[in-house]
């Protein structure tokens, strides 16, 4: 049996969910929130992030500034700032789009930090979905007679090590960026 699968799924997991976690504002201004946004961009033909669409770069640690590779397509790209979930507002400077990132109230930092914590838990979930999925093939297989018992057990108690550690990473993960939402 082969867990080569199982690993991939639990790395996999793991850098989702750090992707997920780089869109949370953290009152600093930082390009990797606004990267992932998708423009409809060119009149709704095309669907694109902005990173696709533009260089993105900070203006000190209190502005992002968006700069169109086709000027044609600030308007779609402020479009899709506005509707995104960040609550923030874009200027507009010739070619060029600036948002101001004002800093997180206690009350913005304490939804933010639970927002962290859901997605960490919505991750777990997915982790034990993957060992559960895992265990049913083992269990399968012993059954089967293609394992014996001590192979059985063996495999068990290293997915549960794997399973384990990815849990560490998490909670790991999930402190630096509550650390990262708290600091001021």
């Amino acid at each position: 049996m082969d867990l080569t699968a199982f690993k991939q799924q639990l790395a996999s997991t793991v850098s989702a969910l750090k992707e997920d976690l780089k869109t949370i504002r953290t009152g600093r201004a930082n390009p990797i929130i606004v990267e992932q946004l998708m423009v409809d961009a060119y009149g709704g033909s095309a669907k694109l992030k902005v990173m696709e669409l533009a260089s993105i770069t900070t203006e000190g640690s209190a502005a992002v500034v968006i700069i169109p590779f086709d000027p044609s397509t600030v308007p779609d790209i402020e479009k899709a700032i506005l509707k995104s979930p960040l609550g923030l507002t874009p200027q507009t400077q010739g070619t060029r789009i600036i948002i101001r990132i004002p800093p997180l109230s206690a009350e913005q930092r304490d939804k933010y930090v639970k927002l962290v914590g859901q997605k960490i838990e919505e991750k777990r979930n997915v982790i034990r979905n993957h060992r559960d999925d895992i265990r049913k093939k083992i269990k399968a297989s012993f059954d089967e007679k293609n394992l014996t018992e001590d192979d059985k057990f063996r495999l068990e108690k290293e997915i549960d090590a794997l399973a384990q550690k990815v849990n560490e990473e998490l909670v790991i993960v999930k402190e630096a960026k509550e650390k990262e939402i708290q600091a001021v």
